[in-house]
């Protein structure tokens, strides 16, 4: 994957939200993440189908529920990154035009 590809895939607001839970909490399972975020599960499962499908997020069974986790140490070192830097900058562009 190149760096587009890999900023298209997190780019979304509740993928990057489910990344930044994952930074906190290291592994979560779907509904840890609907309670969290106040969100529909179909929503929150859809995400997590395209962080996995991307190579961005990992999960292993427990029970019958699947946990999630970041899929390495560089990408979580990414998503921390990006989260600082986000609340280092003054203003961010909300209008559609500059992003």
């Amino acid at each position: 994957m190149n760096g587009p590809a890999l900023l298209k895939c997190i780019c979304d607001e509740t993928r990057f939200e489910i990344l930044e839970l994952l930074q906190k909490d290291n592994e979560l399972c779907v509904n840890d993440f609907v309670e969290k975020l106040k969100k529909d599960q179909p929503l929150v499962s859809h995400h997590l189908k395209t962080l996995k499908k991307c190579g961005i997020v990992k999960s292993r069974d427990e029970g019958k529920k699947a946990m999630y986790a970041i899929s390495n140490s560089q990408l979580s070192t990414l998503i921390s990154t990006v989260t600082k830097t986000s609340k280092k900058i003054p203003t961010l562009c909300t209008d559609e035009k500059c992003c």
